[in-house]
């Protein structure tokens, strides 16, 4: 074993005694970050070439800065992102969102499919649709001018349509002309703020997390966006915690102009995301 390798394994301890979720892929990922290697290359860095600064940042870690903020970066799906402080770090759980959603958008007989996404955050939802699906016309929109910051350069290049406002009033272009609706919005009640893990509750921006003594103030209102957006047949698809299971597809009834309002599960089998599809007149 190598010097690196013998620290990654300190270091691992260091994480786990703190309390981090993934001590041992932290400390790696620091180790190749610090080293300007990949994880699978570790073994190769010299001893002499050990870089002292490694312990600095796991010290932050330690603290429970998200370890996307010490790289700059997020994976999301296919995609690597720029992301710190004042933008919502993407999850891994919102990848199965997606996939669900591309998977819908194939499925449709639509030559260029319209899509659009509601709370951007940092871009990843849209920019992987506009990768994955690759004749659809992409729109996003997000509030916060400080996650736009993180936005932008996650987007720069890329077609998709980026606006900045609010997820309520958004696209009135659009209006009757989407195909899908998608959104991984606030969601977690003003009164479980204490249980939110550090990483989130205390460096996710709260308007990325929080909405209403319930968390589905936000989801009632983009209920009536999605509707107003979409063609009939449309499909919106909406995240949120594992705990509101059930609850979702209340909020898109019949009544409301709904059909097929379901919950997904995620890959560890929890309910994770709410689908619907606008009613044919």
């Amino acid at each position: 074993m190598n010097l690196l390798l013998a620290e990654v394994a300190q270091a691992t301890q260091r994480l786990a005694d703190a309390g981090v979720p993934s001590p041992r892929n932290d400390a790696e990922e620091l180790a190749a970050f610090v080293h300007g290697v990949k994880r699978g290359q570790l073994h190769s860095v010299k001893d002499a070439d050990f870089d002292a600064r490694y312990w600095e940042v796991i010290a932050r870690r330690e603290q429970r800065e998200p370890l996307q903020h010490i790289t700059g970066r997020a994976y999301f799906r296919y995609l690597e992102l720029q992301v710190g402080p004042g933008v919502f770090v993407p999850r891994p759980e919102t990848e199965s969102v997606v996939g669900w959603a591309i998977d819908a958008v194939r499925a449709m007989d639509v030559v260029e499919p319209c899509i659009v996404d509601l709370c951007t955050g940092s871009g990843a939802i849209a920019l992987a649709l506009a990768q994955e699906v690759p004749r659809s016309r992409v729109h996003a929109v997000e509030l916060s001018e400080d996650a736009l910051v993180w936005t932008r350069k996650n987007m720069a290049g890329s077609r998709v349509d980026l606006r900045q406002g609010d997820a309520l009033t958004a696209f009135p272009d659009l209006d009757g002309q989407v195909d899908l609706v998608i959104s991984n919005p606030p969601y977690i009640p003003l009164t479980e703020w204490e249980y939110v893990a550090p990483e989130a509750r205390d460096y996710d921006p709260e308007l990325a997390l929080f909405s209403g003594e319930d968390g589905l103030d936000l989801i009632r209102g983009i209920e009536r966006t999605a509707h107003r957006l979409l063609r009939p047949g449309g499909v919106v698809v909406i995240e949120h915690a594992d705990t509101q299971g059930g609850q979702v597809p209340w909020i898109f009834t019949e009544e409301r102009g709904w059909a097929d309002a379901a919950d997904h599960p995620d890959l560890n089998n929890r309910p994770r995301f709410a689908t619907a599809r606008k009613a044919l007149p």
